[in-house]
């Protein structure tokens, strides 16, 4: 069964690298993801710049080295960062920190894998966000300048500082999430508007808010066990330090009810998700769920039955939620095309009709989802996170 979805994993790889991946402006030793396909020509130059669709194309990359390192796939990590500096000059030149936390995040990741050391100005760049915290409020603003606090800024904000060791700041942050933004369904809103009459609270909910909570709440809770020396398997009787354990209890616990709120009001009764988050930037929502739930699936401690079972249930919202991908598939040249609705039938993109939109619309040409890289990044991720959770479930039968 790891098997199966590590090749999948592959091909998804594959189809990515072999559709999108190209030189930036013809530079030798660079890399980036051309953001649709088939491309028109102001993608191939990349014109427009997709600075957070870099980084978690970055991240995927990561997770194929992580789960085999080669030398080809090392090589394009490094040849994708170079194509980034190129493309954007420093990594800090950006006003908005959810993608700047995006890139720390899958720079980091970069730096843990064996022969590649952390790219230079990952430092720099995890400086720059935590500069950016509001003095006021104690959180990250969604850019430089702005009033609206939001958990696609905070919540891989604070993965990040629980990851380097600003654990207190990291958990700052996500108290601020869980006091002001769980709806009555117990799922994460998007964030607070601060109005000239006070806070506004902004009540959309997206797949990628859930996910990054569980990240942020998983990696504090882990650090606390951590500094107090809490093993995985121990309870908290004799621990010196129960304090610490009553605190990483509180973060568990958050993960425990999120996991549930996403199965009941996320995902259909057979386990898969099942949310419309449409293309462009909104593509890359359900991938971001799947990575996070994954990583409780694998790395929750399963020390007590409810943790157990939150672990039981997160894996099976992944690979319901892949087999369902995987069977909807459309494949061009032998390799995958994914659907922006992981329910239905993937549809065939095509760049006719990407005119303007009064000539689209007189012609009556729909938009396919499925051009966009951010959805098909999204497919990638959900299969990567399989291979990781189904190997995880292999090693432990192996071990029983």
């Amino acid at each position: 069964m790891h098997e199966k979805w590590a090749h999948r994993a592959d091909l998804a790889e594959a189809a990515i690298n072999d559709r999108h991946a190209s030189r930036v402006w013809g530079n030798f030793r660079t890399n980036l993801a051309v953001v649709s396909w088939p491309p028109v020509m102001k993608e191939k130059l990349f014109i427009n710049w997709h600075y957070w669709w870099q980084a978690h194309y970055l991240d995927c990359l990561v997770d194929a080295a992580s789960r085999n390192s080669t030398k080809n796939r090392r090589k394009r990590l490094r040849k994708t960062v170079r194509g980034i500096r190129v493309r954007n000059g420093k990594f800090t030149r950006n006003r908005y920190y959810d993608d700047k936390a995006w890139l720390a995040l899958a720079l980091h990741r970069m730096g843990d894998l064996e022969k590649v050391p952390l790219p230079k100005g990952t430092k720099e760049l995890e400086f720059d966000i935590i500069s950016g915290i509001d003095s006021t409020t104690g959180v990250l603003p969604w850019r430089r300048g702005e009033t609206f606090f939001n958990v696609p800024s905070n919540g891989p904000g604070a993965i990040m500082m629980a990851r380097t060791g600003r654990l207190d700041q990291a958990a700052g942050i996500v108290d601020w999430i869980f006091d002001n933004l769980i709806n009555d369904d117990g799922l994460i809103m998007d964030g607070i508007r601060m109005r000239m009459h006070g806070p506004e609270t902004v009540r959309n909910i997206h797949p990628y808010n859930q996910g990054v909570a569980l990240g942020a709440c998983l990696e504090i809770a882990l650090a606390l066990r951590e500094r107090v020396g809490f093993g995985y398997s121990e309870t908290i009787d004799g621990i010196a330090d129960a304090d610490k354990v009553d605190e990483s209890m509180r973060f568990i616990t958050r993960i425990r009810e999120l996991v549930q709120a996403i199965a009941v009001h996320m995902a259909t009764p057979g386990g898969v998700i099942d949310w419309d988050s449409g293309d462009g930037d909104g593509g890359l929502f359900k991938g971001i769920l799947m990575r996070y739930l994954a990583d409780v699936a694998v790395r929750l401690p399963a020390d007590s039955p409810a943790n157990r079972a939150a672990k039981k249930l997160a894996a099976r919202l992944v690979l319901a939620s892949a087999t369902s991908v995987w069977n909807h598939r459309l494949e061009v040249d032998g390799l995958p095309v994914f659907a922006t609705n992981w329910t239905a039938d993937a549809r065939l993109p095509h760049n006719y009709g990407l005119g303007t939109s009064s000539l689209a619309e007189a012609v009556g040409v729909i938009r396919i989802a499925e051009r966009d890289l951010s959805v098909q990044l999204s497919g990638w991720m959900l299969l990567e996170a399989a291979a990781r959770v189904s190997a995880d479930a292999h090693a432990h039968a192996s071990r029983a």
